[in-house]
């Protein structure tokens, strides 16, 4: 098996231009950016990547283009979130043949699976190749809730590596810990949560908000990873406001905008989903650029 997961893990967006065609190259290089900031890996497609509007050629192009992008540096990690499991096989072993370093696989979409559904999906497809993968755990978002006693039945899948745990319950860091030991790597997936999911004890953290503010964003998981909580505290107080964008059902377009208005990409998504207007635009605008004016020093 691969070297343990750690670190922070952004997710990454896919970008668009303005008629909504997919933009490989201006994705490549917030991806080159990603990696010289001193990550230690890449989330490609995800929620925030926009999986479910990609076709299966333009999800294939977008982990071709990260791959090619990270220059073996890091691992690109590929989602998986399709709604059978014999579509999500497929997607796993196509991105294993594009280059990808392994696996964030979701639940089914759109059915909502029980339990005992869920975990066979889980297993099937994370045995479809030998990568190692990260069982995406989002109760809120996806309706399946993998918990603690559910995961210790995952024990014996040899390449489940990681968790991204995102109930919003910090406390599960630690009950997963006091039944699995060391199992699995653990990785918080609610951004205004990584101070607590830090002192938990997890491994890595799946960021969202901090694709805009890359430096910082390290700086903070290192200031974290070193024990520094008074730096740790301060950075995070600044942050705060702008992770808090990571927790609305619009955490796509308020994201994209925030990397606009940082420069490292655009505020196009793709239909449903409409870019930010009106009032509702002004008013996360209005973070972003506080955010920006008041951005401290490294």
């Amino acid at each position: 098996m691969s070297e343990r997961w750690a670190g922070v893990f952004p997710a990454m967006t896919t970008q668009f231009r303005e008629d909504q065609s997919l933009d490989a190259a201006a994705t490549g290089r917030h991806v080159e950016a990603m990696v010289a900031s001193g990550v230690g890996g890449l989330v490609m497609i995800g929620s925030l990547g926009e999986n479910q509007t990609l076709s299966p050629d333009e999800k294939r192009e977008v982990v071709r283009t990260a791959v090619k992008a990270a220059a073996g540096k890091v691992p690109v990690v590929a989602g998986i979130a399709e709604t059978s499991t014999a579509a999500a096989v497929k997607a796993a072993r196509d991105f294993a043949r594009d280059g990808a370093a392994g696996f964030m696989i979701m639940p089914p979409m759109v059915y909502r699976p029980d339990a005992d559904e869920a975990d066979a999906f889980f297993r099937k497809v994370g045995a479809a190749t030998d990568l190692p993968w990260m069982l995406y755990n989002n109760p809120i978002a996806y309706t399946v809730d993998v918990t603690p006693a559910r995961l210790a039945g995952f024990a014996d899948v040899p390449n489940l590596v990681a968790v991204k745990e995102s109930s919003a319950d910090p406390r599960r860091i630690v009950e997963i810990r006091l039944l699995l030991g060391d199992r699995f790597a653990l990785f918080t997936g609610v951004d205004d949560l990584i101070v607590e999911s830090s002192i938990n004890g997890v491994d890595g953290w799946v960021a969202g908000s901090g694709i805009a503010f890359p430096a910082e964003n390290q700086r903070l998981w290192d200031f974290l990873k070193a024990g520094r909580w008074d730096e740790a505290r301060a950075l995070y107080r600044w942050f705060s406001p702008l992770m808090k964008l990571d927790t609305y059902p619009k955490f796509v377009q308020y994201i994209k905008l925030m990397t606009q208005e940082t420069g490292l990409g655009s505020e196009w998504v793709r239909e449903p989903r409409k870019p930010l207007s009106g009032e509702e635009r002004e008013r996360i605008l209005a973070v972003v650029r506080r955010g920006i004016e008041t951005r401290p020093k490294p």
